[in-house]
């Protein structure tokens, strides 16, 4: 077991224990999937492009702002359940609302350069009903910003050390 393995897998399960207690608190969706490949990505790169706070921000800025109009304008009032009926108009309104704000979020983070892929997860829970109202999209943004703000915390707590190449300054942010 690699030391590298075990401070990244601790760091982005204490990243989304840190959501969850808001979450448990609140009574408010703090966790949802895509957080955990961002989760991930702010522990495992310490450093960099894909870590970069404005990136991380926005892309899932863009990807709830996206899958929220992308689901008002297409499949409002339907959400992804267990099973869906076969060729229905309900199901067609979904599938093209996560085609549609998948799409629409790629040319977004490309064009805003808040290139974040996990965004692309956010984009679909939204999109396909789950979590598509604004007070969700709301949180979804607040959820991030308090993820990137713990990690930077925490980070600056432990002086940045974890995994960083001696003397790599190339790409803070």
């Amino acid at each position: 077991m690699s030391r590298r393995g075990l401070e990244t897998g601790l760091s982005a399960g204490l990243l989304v224990a840190a959501l969850g207690g808001i979450a448990w608190a609140t009574g408010e969706p703090f966790v949802f999937p895509s957080l955990g490949p961002t989760a991930f990505v702010l522990a495992f790169r310490r450093r960099g492009g894909h870590s970069r706070p404005s990136r991380i921000v926005g892309g899932h800025a863009v990807g709830a702002v996206v899958g929220f109009a992308t689901y008002a304008l297409v499949a409002p009032g339907v959400t992804l359940a267990p099973s869906l009926s076969a060729a229905s108009t309900d199901t067609l309104r979904l599938v093209a609302s996560a085609a549609v704000s998948v799409a629409a979020t790629g040319w977004g983070m490309v064009e805003l350069d808040v290139v974040h892929p996990p965004a692309c997860a956010t984009t679909l829970i939204v999109s396909l009903g789950l979590l598509s109202t604004p007070q969700s999209v709301a949180i979804i943004v607040a959820s991030v910003v308090v993820l990137v703000g713990v990690h930077r915390g925490t980070d600056a707590l432990l002086g940045e050390t974890r995994g960083d190449a001696p003397g790599d300054t190339s790409s803070q942010g």
